[in-house]
């Protein structure tokens, strides 16, 4: 008889410690959302560090979008060295510029500009073995294909990084 009670004691102590240690995680939870001030977290945002770099670097990939229309011509007259040249001058450090202001953006961005500038270089080098096999057809879709990815990666460039006035 006495084995059964310090058994039920036992137990029951047990089960009393298994409660208290219940009751005070709940205590527990609650008092840690309490603490959190009830003020809504801040969007993530870029630095002004990297602000700054994205800003340069987007400098020079709006100037070599701006050589567009001039690319156009060139395709439009099929002058094949001109055109190439144009690619391996002043538009050949898109890619460059592109991959610094991927690294800068938002965690939540990068994936979807690291694609569209993938698919911008390609355009490029597309374009330019149009013209180094002077193929006026390929030559064409290619432009086609260049003009769309400048604009495509254009909108990934956060508005406070543009010249204020300018539309991407």
């Amino acid at each position: 008889m006495l084995t059964m009670a310090a058994q039920l004691a036992s137990t029951l102590r047990h089960s009393l410690r298994r409660l208290a240690l219940g009751a005070l995680a709940v205590v527990l939870s609650f008092g840690l959302v309490a603490c959190d001030g009830g003020q809504a977290k801040k969007p993530p945002s870029i630095g002004p560090a990297d602000m700054a770099i994205i800003q340069r670097q987007a400098e020079g990939f709006l100037a070599a979008k701006d050589r567009l229309p001039e690319l156009a011509s060139l395709v439009n007259e099929k002058n094949w060295v001109f055109t190439r040249n144009l690619i391996h001058g002043p538009m050949q450090e898109v890619g460059r510029e592109m991959l610094y202001i991927n690294q800068r953006l938002l965690p939540a961005d990068r994936a979807r500009a690291t694609a569209l500038a993938k698919q911008l270089k390609s355009a490029l080098a597309e374009l330019d073995e149009a013209a180094r096999l002077q193929d006026g057809e390929r030559l064409r879709k290619g432009y086609i294909k260049v003009a769309s990815g400048f604009g495509s990666y254009a909108e990934v460039l956060p508005a406070a990084a543009l010249p204020s006035g300018s539309a991407a």
